[in-house]
């Protein structure tokens, strides 16, 4: 039977509820191989698997659950290996690597920001900066509208100039965020955000985190600000090359 990986933790780690389940309908359930001084969180793994937003959920939960109880390296949702003989090879193999790595991630969480504009306050902040923009866009409103060749070139400077302001303010959610975390990881660009970014945040300056957030939204309100978190560390795991897989923000991003 394939076994199916969630992560990684201390042999110590205090495991998680009885009958918990896992991925898979009827879900698996969730247990714990212990090899030396470290342990693999694993199940069963369905014939079918894809990635299906109750299966991806249910990653996430089971990671959630265990990292209530103590650091864990959050594995790529779809980590398999071919029995629970190879899951134990491996913890064997990469012993060293995987206690370094749990020590660096042990009271920490991850917290996902993702920004982006908000369309009217953002031209209005745009015009109220730019008197060359301003004049042109009440020229054209005290012509009625203005000429096709009129509003075609306000809306060009006008698009010019936001996309300018989105470098600018991607820099400015890390600037303003970056003091209260231990480590920032840029995630893939996507539509309709100008910044996305992993912070890995230590539990006790959690609180500090999210003011700061708070205030990001306060002194930018041009800004859409999003947080999801406290997260397993998804983004901060260093896996060795050997490693089952490699941590990804699949599941982060089915919430």
């Amino acid at each position: 039977m394939t076994t199916y990986i969630y992560g990684i933790a201390h042999t110590g780690h205090p495991g998680l509820p009885e009958g918990m389940g896992g991925i898979g309908q009827p879900t698996r359930p969730v247990r714990v191989l212990r090899h030396g001084r470290l342990a693999a969180i694993v199940s069963d793994s369905p014939e079918d698997l894809r990635p299906k937003r109750r299966d991806l959920l249910a990653h996430q939960s089971v990671l959630d659950e265990a990292g209530a109880g103590g650091p864990v390296l959050p594995m790529r949702f779809g980590s398999l290996a071919q029995d629970d003989q190879a899951v134990l090879d491996v913890l064997d193999q990469l012993a060293d690597h995987y206690e370094e790595r749990l020590r660096s991630l042990e009271g920490r969480a991850e917290y996902n920001v993702k920004a982006a504009h908000d369309e009217q306050a953002v031209l209005h902040q745009v015009l109220a900066e730019n008197p060359e923009l301003r004049a042109l866009a009440e020229a054209n409103r005290k012509a009625g509208g203005g000429t096709y060749e009129q509003k075609l070139r306000l809306g060009e400077q006008l698009t010019a100039a936001v996309q300018g302001r989105e470098a600018s303010d991607g820099i400015e959610v890390r600037r303003a965020l970056e003091p209260c975390a231990e480590a920032v990881s840029t995630g893939p660009e996507g539509t309709g955000w100008l910044a996305n970014y992993s912070f890995l945040v230590r539990r006790e300056s959690a609180e500090g985190f999210v003011a700061a957030v708070a205030e990001l939204r306060k002194t930018q309100p041009h800004l859409d600000v999003r947080v999801h978190g406290p997260l397993p560390p998804y983004s901060f795991v260093d896996p060795a090359p050997a490693a089952p897989a490699a941590p990804s923000d699949d599941a982060a991003r089915a919430r």
